[in-house]
């Protein structure tokens, strides 16, 4: 019993951490936030309302709005692979990311890189120019949560 405590204790630690707010590009202007994670679940902008809900995540699942059904499952994370809907199967591979890059569906070529992470931006391709930078995010976050964020980002806005 003490250790479930325990393990209880660590879970709700690790899911009640600091806000990260996402922003356009490398600004921090408040009008530039795309959208913010906080307690496993990605907000529109600034919001922290059930009804701006962009996906929530339960393990490594990211579920849509605040579902938890199956059939709201948008994407499946194992092994760094990125699958779609509830799947885990190799054709449902939509994009893995190895080494802060993201490839498209299996790929591990450079010439697949969709996007590389770092120092908290996000730059399309294999570039590192400022002026590539997607959006960049105030924070740490694990996989599930970038793929969470990447979700809202490129579908939400």
């Amino acid at each position: 019993m003490k250790s479930l405590l325990l393990s209880l204790a660590i879970m709700s630690a690790l899911f009640s951490g600091p806000e990260v707010k996402v922003f356009k590009g490398s600004s921090r202007y408040s009008s530039d936030v795309i959208c913010n994670l906080k307690d496993a679940k990605v907000y529109k902008k600034s919001s922290s309302y059930s009804s701006d809900v962009i996906c929530n995540i339960r393990g490594n699942k990211i579920y849509k709005g605040t579902s938890s059904y199956s059939s709201d499952v948008l994407y499946t994370i194992k092994d760094g692979k990125v699958y779609n809907g509830d799947s885990t199967y190799s054709s449902d591979v939509i994009m893995n990311i190895r080494d802060e890059k993201l490839y498209k569906g299996n790929s591990n070529y450079n010439s697949d890189v969709m996007a590389n992470v770092k120092d908290g931006k996000v730059y399309s391709g294999t570039s590192s120019y400022n002026s590539d930078i997607q959006f960049s995010f105030d924070g740490n976050l694990t996989i599930e949560e970038f793929v969470a964020v990447w979700h809202a980002v490129k579908y939400s806005w």
